[in-house]
């Protein structure tokens, strides 16, 4: 086996026996030999929808654009609008015979032919536009004589099926330019925060300098460089006749002036949630049609409220250094509208509402009077409420307030410690793991008395997707991400009503219904109070907060939406605030959201 690493010699001739090659097609009639193989040949009309391996649009449920992920063009120049100082740019630094030849130019091949053999070395290459543009959109980069006699039979293809202005433009719009900049204008706004047509002469020169090396030549990696090639494409524009001498000597006076701008919808705006749909898309799609890019994903979320929620956060939480998570989600179809996963993604990518473990604290007796309920108690069973210990645990009311005989119902909303742990004892552990683990809990729930009041850890978005659950009459739906997901011909990969996963009952309905009676109870009457709509709109909801005030939880729900907030230091201090910051959040938040909402309030006024 030869040896990877080929000397000199050996590349001169490769490079001698690509162009005898070309040479030989050229003999032997270039026409023909394009007509035997235009079957084994891409269609060319593919570079109307010509996506690069890996490249993602994330989309709103409205189709608003989320973020552009990969290597993809985010910003192209119409059709017949590309300026034409900027083409001649890229004609004068690129490929100066363009308009001559017929996709490969024979002059170019036997130029640096002599160049490289004269040079001893690759010093020289002689792939035309239009070569380039078949290898970028069609081909791989590999350097091997197949490749190479390919690239020429595309490019000869692509000349006689499309005008030289078309050829122009789409290497235009998709020749890598560094900086994350692919296409004209990507670059226009990366590096001087300017369209296309509002490029300077400089400008367009500096940029059309880019594609032999981009990474290297970049004005924000090398400006030295970028500046040294700006010089040699103006030669180029003077010889060529695009310019004049003293366009040139202005041009090279003038300096860089760069402006640096990120590439549009390169930043998320939504991250945390963009980062879950990443993680969440192997679930939907094989590894193959990932890579093969092209993706247009039509998520769930809404791109107005998540906007409204990180403004919410950022004004009401309730200390400087406290982060802060929301979850919103419809709980008919379990297509999350909103998450919030931190006070900043710059500072901390640890997206607090799908990874964070937090004690959910009084949040998790929605599962203990589910299954008590389950067990054949009622919302009018009484228990009584004292100092009580189970062996040597002794449950303490918040503020040791007690109230004696207390209705099931009434101390689910003052979140009365003791009776909720006098329910589980009464019905047993295993009901209320098996109800918890049905509604989609994760991970280990021990068979220990602190279990009632939350002493297990789970995320935000698992207990947001429970109390939809209960919301949604017992009926369980995953929370997801994606509506649709379109490959890059256009054809729809998945589609969330075709594809999705079905919901499961978990609940009895009128179980679902008693529990989401008593909610109301907790926002009407009870630690829930912070949370009440205008309209006397019912809302059925649950506030936590877990020892020491680490963390403060609040879980409402309207018929059409189940919100999730949370707040807590990372390193659990104390935040000394009460639950009832999360339940002003969560109302701070919907009251816009509900206007937008029409009331249905029939089933859940009823007593059940």
């Amino acid at each position: 086996m030869a040896h990877p690493r080929l000397s000199q010699q050996h590349k001169l001739g490769r490079t001698a026996a690509v162009g005898l090659a070309l040479g030989v097609l050229g003999a032997a009639g270039l026409g023909a030999a394009i007509d035997m193989a235009d079957s084994q040949l891409p269609d060319v009309q593919e570079l109307g929808s010509f996506h690069r391996p890996q490249t993602i649009t994330l989309l709103d449920l409205n189709e608003q654009i989320i973020q552009q992920q990969g290597p993809v063009t985010r910003d192209k120049i119409p059709d017949g609008q590309v300026p034409e100082q900027l083409k001649q740019a890229f004609v004068a630094a690129e490929d100066r015979r363009f308009y001559e030849h017929g996709g490969i130019d024979g002059w170019g091949v036997a130029r640096a032919l002599v160049s490289n053999v004269q040079q001893r070395g690759i010093r020289e290459g002689a792939s035309t536009i239009t070569q380039q543009l078949a290898r970028m959109v069609f081909l791989s980069q590999e350097q091997t004589l197949v490749r190479k006699v390919k690239e020429a039979l595309l490019a000869l293809k692509l000349e006689r099926q499309l005008s030289k202005e078309k050829i122009l433009e789409q290497y235009v719009n998709n020749v890598y330019l560094g900086s994350n900049a692919y296409g004209a204008a990507d670059a226009a706004w990366v590096y001087f925060s300017k369209r296309p047509e509002q490029l300077t002469l400089p400008e367009a020169a500096l940029i059309a300098g880019l594609p032999p090396a981009p990474s290297v030549y970049s004005p924000l990696v090398s400006p030295d460089l970028a500046q040294r090639q700006r010089r040699s494409v103006l030669q180029n524009m003077r010889e060529a006749g695009f310019i004049t001498r003293e366009e040139e000597r202005q041009a090279n006076a003038t300096p860089l002036n760069l402006t640096p701008a990120e590439p549009k919808h390169f930043a998320s705006a939504a991250p945390y949630f963009t980062e879950w749909v990443e993680r969440e898309l192997p679930k939907v799609l094989s590894l193959d049609q990932v890579e093969r890019g092209g993706l247009t994903i039509r998520t769930t979320l809404n791109l107005d409220w998540q906007r409204h929620a990180r403004q919410v956060m950022k004004d009401h939480r309730p200390g400087e250094e406290i982060q802060g998570a929301l979850v919103a989600m419809d709980p008919a179809t379990g297509q999350v509208r909103v998450m919030v996963g931190g006070q900043s993604f710059y500072d901390s990518q640890f997206n607090r509402a799908t990874q964070a473990l937090r004690s959910p604290g009084s949040t998790f007796k929605l599962f203990v009077y589910t299954a008590a309920l389950r067990e054949g108690l009622n919302p009018s069973t009484v228990f009584l409420d004292q100092p009580t210990c189970f062996g040597e645990y002794c449950p303490r009311n918040f503020g040791d307030k007690y109230f004696g005989p207390i209705t099931m119902r009434t101390a689910l909303s003052r979140s009365v410690n003791t009776v909720a742990v006098q329910a589980m004892a009464r019905i047993g552990a295993d009901p209320v793991i098996e109800t918890a683990q049905a509604l989609g809990l994760q991970g280990e729930l021990g068979r220990y008395w602190p279990l009632a009041l939350g002493a297990y850890e789970q995320t935000l978005l698992d207990m947001t997707t429970a109390y939809a659950a209960v919301n949604n009459r017992g009926v369980y739906r995953a929370p997801t991400p994606f509506l649709t997901v379109t490959g890059p011909d256009g054809e729809e990969l998945w589609n969330g009503e075709r594809d999705g996963r079905s919901g499961r009952r978990v609940l009895n309905a009128q179980v679902a219904d008693t529990m989401v009676w008593m909610l109301q109870g907790v926002v009407k009457s009870g630690t829930g109070i912070a949370a009440q709509l205008p309209d006397q709109r019912p809302v059925a909801g649950k506030t936590g907060t877990s020892q020491r005030n680490r963390d403060l939880w609040f879980i409402g729900s309207i018929p059409q939406l189940t919100t999730g907030v949370w707040y807590g230091y990372d390193d659990e201090r104390d935040t000394k605030q009460v639950s009832g910051e999360a339940a002003w959040t969560w109302k701070q938040f919907m009251l816009p959201v509900v206007a937008t909402l029409p009331g249905r309030t029939s089933r859940l006024c009823r007593n059940p």
